[in-house]
């Protein structure tokens, strides 16, 4: 299309595109394209063809949340007796086995359950960093929110808290979409918009890294993914603190949401924008958890770098009826089949150790 080739020549002559740009790119752009223009930018930030993926566990030390989001079908309220807190033996043994399997990091989250107060999640830290030497990469911008809240203490003692304690860096969750309207639509008891980028603000003015995450493919316009981004987009401009960015599709399996899933199609048009719009972000992650193993590796022609975690455990998603699974072999396999060589990193995205698949037959150079 002809209205196509101004935004076109932006992106080829390294000029950002703006709001406008981007919501023509996903709204009307032919998909290949959109695929040549975001590898296009993927392989000038990352020239190597190289994959990257971390090995840790998402360990959910609590399902007790008073959020009652109507995507998730993991939490139960506080009171409930499938709910539960996770005991110290449980969570020793969990993180024995993520060192086991070559993992480097543990994913610690929950919800926002009344029953915690700052100190439980103090003594969680402690105890892992008393016993084990892993990466914490935990406790979402609602969550700190949320503890903050309880505690009453502002965001930046509570993260400094939490910090001291042991926390090496923070999740994106709980993004969604970043748009109040949305919001109250899918989690009204969930912190606002504002408040998710201030937290993120803050911990990034206090030297954490974080990932920044957006839910989409429920009852989000193409306008709040857009608006969405920009916002990412804006603080990165401030903070440079974001390793990474994270789009995935809601799974309505088990929730209180009526709507289809989202398409691979939609996930890959999503994905694409994503990496044209986030200029300054210099990672972006496939979500082979949600989108299954080949809708992954064709992510790799669409902007993604990145195929995240193995995830030796995984129980939000799974809840809502999707549960792909991969060991360090199969991610090291899919990759390779992709045609790229397989690094293994840090949550900084450090290399570690570049990984073959051990039946050369198999490899693609």
């Amino acid at each position: 299309m002809t209205e196509m080739a101004p935004i076109r020549d932006k992106i080829l002559n390294h000029d950002r595109i703006d709001a406008t740009d981007a919501q023509l790119l996903l709204d009307r752009a032919d998909l290949l394209e959109l695929g040549v223009l975001a590898h296009a930018i993927r392989k000038r930030l990352h020239p190597e063809p190289v994959v990257t993926f971390v090995v840790d566990r998402n360990i959910n030390y609590t399902n007790g949340c008073i959020c009652g989001c109507k995507f998730c079908a993991y939490y139960r309220p506080p009171e409930h007796p499938e709910a539960y807190v996770i005991s110290k033996a449980s969570l020793g043994q969990k993180i024995r086995e993520t060192l086991d399997l070559g993992g480097t990091q543990i994913l610690l989250q929950g919800g926002l359950n009344p029953l915690l107060g700052l100190n439980d999640y103090l003594d969680m830290l402690r105890f892992i960093k008393t016993n084990f030497t892993v990466h914490i990469h935990g406790f979402s911008p609602p969550e700190i929110a949320f503890i903050a809240e309880n505690s009453g203490l502002s965001i930046e003692e509570t993260l400094r808290s939490l910090i001291q304690a042991g926390l090496d860096s923070i999740p994106g969750g709980g993004a969604e979409i970043l748009a109040d309207d949305v919001r109250q639509r899918i989690s009204p008891n969930k912190c606002t918009a504002d408040t998710w980028l201030n937290v993120m603000e803050q911990a990034h003015g206090l030297g954490l890294k974080t990932t920044a995450t957006m839910m989409f493919g429920h009852v989000e316009t193409t306008g709040h993914i857009i608006l969405h981004l920009m916002k990412i987009r804006d603080l990165q401009d401030r903070t440079r603190g974001f390793t990474a960015f994270i789009p995935w599709t809601f799974q309505p399996g088990n929730t209180k949401l009526p709507v289809s899933a989202a398409t691979a199609v939609h996930y890959l048009r999503v994905l694409a924008v994503s990496r044209l719009v986030l200029d300054n972000v210099a990672n972006i992650q496939a979500s082979w958890v949600t989108q299954g193993e080949k809708i992954a590796q064709i992510s790799l022609a669409f902007g993604a770098n990145d195929l995240g975690s193995t995830m030796i455990e995984e129980n939000v998603v799974a809840a809502a009826g999707v549960d792909f699974k991969l060991s360090m072999a199969d991610m090291v396999r899919m990759i390779a089949g992709a045609g790229y060589r397989a690094m293994q990193r840090d949550c900084f995205y450090n290399a570690l150790a570049e990984h073959r698949v051990e039946d050369k037959r198999q490899w693609v150079p």
